[in-house]
């Protein structure tokens, strides 16, 4: 067995990240001790969370200090058990205290075993992994969509916003995404079915997002806040409704945009709710279940952007972070 590598952080980013702000490791491969399972990692989800992870502001979750091993959640394969539930050979998916390293060992009740006949492996790191979760949760227990509402969602092509939308279509709403760049825009309409997406590098956002919802916005599952947000808001209907999902636009930045519109949430007695998919955690298997079942059914459809070795991981993490990625961006480690 080769030895372990990983990526560990070296510093804390201010402003953006950068590729000094990481330290990669080399350490023997660990044992698994009683209860504990070893598992090689063959795919590694990187998120825009990640971001939140490596600032000193407080947040929802522990933060990674100098020194630690990347957050990251992983899918891959056991190869020693020490714990009952588990046999070599099984595919699992891990929690994010696994990160970006080639081999762990993690207690079995935090491993999930997953079928890689199913569904690719990679596939329970996305549309039903934790991306395809946050959507599903957050449509149907803060968003409340009704047929004939009209659903906006921003980072449309990303793992997140490319399954709010197709749910907002099954659920009967008119979908519009919001883009960066005609080449995203067109997949969003063409290949998921949005009824629109609106580029919001064409330089105009507001005149484009008002043509694509005549009347008025329902549901905004908002991922990048900023300009954007503020944009949407001057758009919500009265009793509609806001997931705050991420503000991806001012993870790097310095001084964060400060909100113009703000006041539309009173006067449309907008519902405003941050959206975090542990919540939900007792109900996964819900809803992987019904994920798998669009899946299958073909109305569900899924895009990847894969990089290829651990040591890019933290060049394609400062890209998805830019929006450089089309779909999921996932880093394939075997």
């Amino acid at each position: 067995m080769t030895a372990n590598r990983a990526w560990t952080l070296a510093s804390y980013p201010s402003g953006w990240v950068t590729e000094a702000n990481f330290k990669l490791v080399e350490s023997p491969v660990p044992s698994p001790k009683a209860g504990e399972v070893l598992v090689k990692n063959l795919w590694l989800s990187l998120d825009p969370y990640m971001r939140g992870r490596i600032s000193q502001q407080q947040s929802y979750a522990k933060g990674v200090e100098i020194g630690e091993v990347m957050t990251g959640e992983t899918a891959g394969e056991v190869v020693d058990s020490k714990h009952p539930g588990f046999t070599q050979g099984d595919k699992v998916l891990t929690s994010q205290r696994m990160g970006w390293q080639l081999y762990g060992c993690m207690k079995g009740e935090a491993l999930t075993k997953v079928d890689a006949v199913r569904a690719p492996l990679s596939y329970y790191l996305g549309c039903l992994g934790m991306p395809g979760l946050t959507a599903y949760f957050g449509m149907k227990e803060i968003g409340s969509t009704k047929a004939g509402e009209t659903v906006v969602v921003s980072a449309a092509s990303g793992a997140v916003g490319s399954v709010v939308g197709q749910l907002a279509k099954i659920a009967g709403c008119r979908a519009v995404g919001i883009a960066g760049g005609k080449a995203k825009c067109d997949y969003v309409v063409k290949e998921l079915g949005f009824d629109a997406c609106i580029d919001y590098k064409a330089g105009n956002l507001y005149r484009d997002l008002k043509e694509a919802c005549p009347k008025g916005i329902d549901v905004n599952f908002e991922n990048v806040g900023g300009e954007v947000f503020d944009t949407v808001l001057r758009l919500m209907t009265p009793f509609s409704r806001i997931i705050v999902c991420g503000l991806i636009s001012d993870y790097n930045a310095t001084e964060p945009y400060a909100l113009k519109s703000i006041r539309s949430v009173l006067v449309n007695r907008v519902r405003m709710q941050g959206m975090i998919v542990f919540d939900w955690n007792q109900r996964y298997p819900e809803a992987r279940r019904e994920l798998a079942n669009l899946l299958n059914q073909g109305k569900l459809k899924y895009r990847e952007s894969v990089v290829e070795g651990l040591e890019k991981a933290p060049q394609a993490f400062i890209g998805l972070l830019k929006g450089r990625n089309f779909g999921k961006q996932l880093i394939k480690l075997a």
